[in-house]
């Protein structure tokens, strides 16, 4: 197994999902340099994210792309450009110095592209390779592609990596999906959290396949869990994952354009994933900054097989500070109580919270599929039978602002349905922002009557974890009056069912150094 330092992998995709302008890699994509030199170290820093990364400039100058390590240790990095005739190329860049522990500079070979579209090929829709596999000797790899409204994980081999086919069919299509970016395919075991390397083909152990694809048209991450079929190189989804629009997601949020690797040094899948903006493009150029990186999260199968689960990565557990603790308090119906000894505009919260009955639980209607448009009828302030209870993150005293992250829970006819919805409609009092009420359903068991909750909040991000990292969403917000020490955090309750607060943790958390 070829093994490469973790941090060297965390910032290799950095580079990646931010691009390298110093002197490395550009490709054509619109490039602003009037932007380039606007620095938000000297801009406002109002709602600047301080454990959330973000690259001190703007860096706008490349196309997504994905690394892969070489059994001589060497990264890699196929990336998407643009030729002088707009067509989309897949093209790789090498570290100038394997020495740097940072690997801060990189080149691009003389004979890039390697791979051109070609006539059966759209050629304006042909990007973001992915992190390649090996089979019997020979390299695989996908690059994202539509044909009409069909999306295309076009495939790809090669004996050498530089010299590349097109194979006889896609790995994985369908129809009615639109534009698929940044395809990411890798291997996950039935059961565990430990991870698989990307070439890992099932010989010696019992696993599954998931294909992740960015939707262009919805601007959100959909996978799916399956087999891959070594022998026909083809993906096959299991029966209960869907294509398109109706999948799964990484994230229910503000979350897109994401990209997993294989950390060999603790055996683990970690996802990144970008955030972008709620605010106006005018907005964007005042601060200095636009868009950020959600924390690193583990990704593996859940014990169902039908989904992933994630969580924040360990070493997020090093920024803690401050700690404050409650158990056992009960909130009965539009009851809230505030969470004080922490800040709270830079804090991690993990909450379990206890259900007395859930005998008063609304009846589910089976044709509500939209769990974002349920969220938006049914919000924080309808009173329901078991819910809406959970947290009210960057609160103004007053509560004429806050982010509300919550809980709401449904009866059917064979079991329950958890919501969980992070609505940002009163995250501000700002006109012209985009504050949607982002939901998804949890699976979980609710035969011990507790559901738990992780919010991580920084200034203007509330990324959340339900039900242990099943359902995950993060909301970009902009808060007027909730700002620095200014902001509140509370937990609520306006459900008529009495819920209880089992246990809550709180910290504050500290600003990383970076390097």
């Amino acid at each position: 197994m070829v093994r490469m330092p973790f941090s060297n992998l965390l910032w290799l995709n950095i580079l990646i999902l931010y691009v390298i302008t110093n002197g490395g890699v550009k490709a054509s994509h619109k490039v602003y340099p009037q932007f380039q030199s606007l620095t938000a170290l000297n801009i406002t820093q109002l709602h600047r994210t301080a454990f959330h990364f973000q690259p001190p400039k703007n860096w706008i100058n490349v196309w997504s792309g994905s690394a892969t390590i070489l059994p001589n240790n060497m990264p890699l990095i196929l990336y998407t450009g643009v030729d002088s005739n707009n067509m989309e190329t897949q093209n790789y860049a090498v570290p100038a110095n394997l020495s740097d522990p940072y690997l801060c500079r990189w080149i691009k070979p003389g004979n890039n592209p390697l791979i051109n579209a070609g006539n059966d090929v759209n050629v304006s829709a042909f990007r973001d390779p992915s992190t390649a596999w090996r089979v019997k000797g020979r390299w695989k790899v996908v690059v994202g592609g539509k044909w009409n409204h069909r999306g295309v994980a076009h495939l790809y081999e090669s004996s050498d990596f530089i010299r590349w086919t097109k194979a006889k069919h896609p790995l994985h299509s369908a129809p009615n999906t639109g534009m698929w970016e940044c395809p990411d395919f890798y291997p996950v075991l039935l059961s565990g959290k430990k991870g698989l390397d990307t070439s890992e083909l099932g010989k010696h152990v019992k696993l599954k396949h998931v294909l992740k694809v960015s939707l262009d048209e919805t601007r959100y991450d959909y996978y799916t869990v399956g087999t891959y079929v070594r022998d026909e190189d083809k993906y096959v989804p299991d029966n209960m994952s869907v294509d398109g629009w109706a999948g799964l997601r990484y994230d229910y949020g503000n979350f897109y354009a994401s990209k997993t690797f294989f950390d060999p040094a603790k055996e683990r899948r970690i996802l990144w994933g970008w955030v972008n903006e709620s605010d106006s493009t005018q907005d964007d150029v005042k601060k200095g900054w636009a868009g950020i990186q959600a924390i690193p999260r583990r990704v593996w199968l859940d014990p169902s097989q039908r989904q992933l689960k994630q969580w924040s990565v360990e070493e997020l557990n090093t920024l803690r500070g401050e700690n404050v603790e409650m158990s056992h308090q009960k909130l009965k119906t539009g009851r809230h109580i505030e969470i004080k000894g922490i800040t709270a505009t830079q804090a991690d919260v993990e909450v379990t919270f206890h259900i007395g009955s859930l005998d008063k639980a609304e009846p589910f209607d089976p044709r509500w599929k939209d769990a974002q448009g349920l969220c938006a009828n049914k919000g924080p302030k309808i009173e329901g039978g078991v819910g809406p209870f959970g947290l009210l993150t960057l609160a103004s005293k007053n509560l004429e602002e806050y982010t509300v992250v919550f809980f709401r829970v449904f009866k059917s006819k064979r079991n329950y349905v958890v919501l969980l919805c992070s609505d940002a409609r009163s995250s501000s009092l700002k006109d012209g922002l985009y504050k949607p009420s982002f939901a998804g359903f949890v699976d979980v068991d609710l035969s011990d009557k507790k559901l738990s909750l992780r919010s991580l909040i920084d200034h203007s991000v509330v990324e959340s974890f339900g039900g242990g990292g099943k359902t995950c969403i993060i909301s970009r917000v902009y808060p007027t009056l909730a700002v620095l020490g200014k902001a509140h955090l509370f937990a609520f309750n306006n459900g008529d069912e009495t819920v209880t607060v089992k246990s809550l943790n709180a910290w504050s958390m500290n600003k990383p150094h970076i390097n």
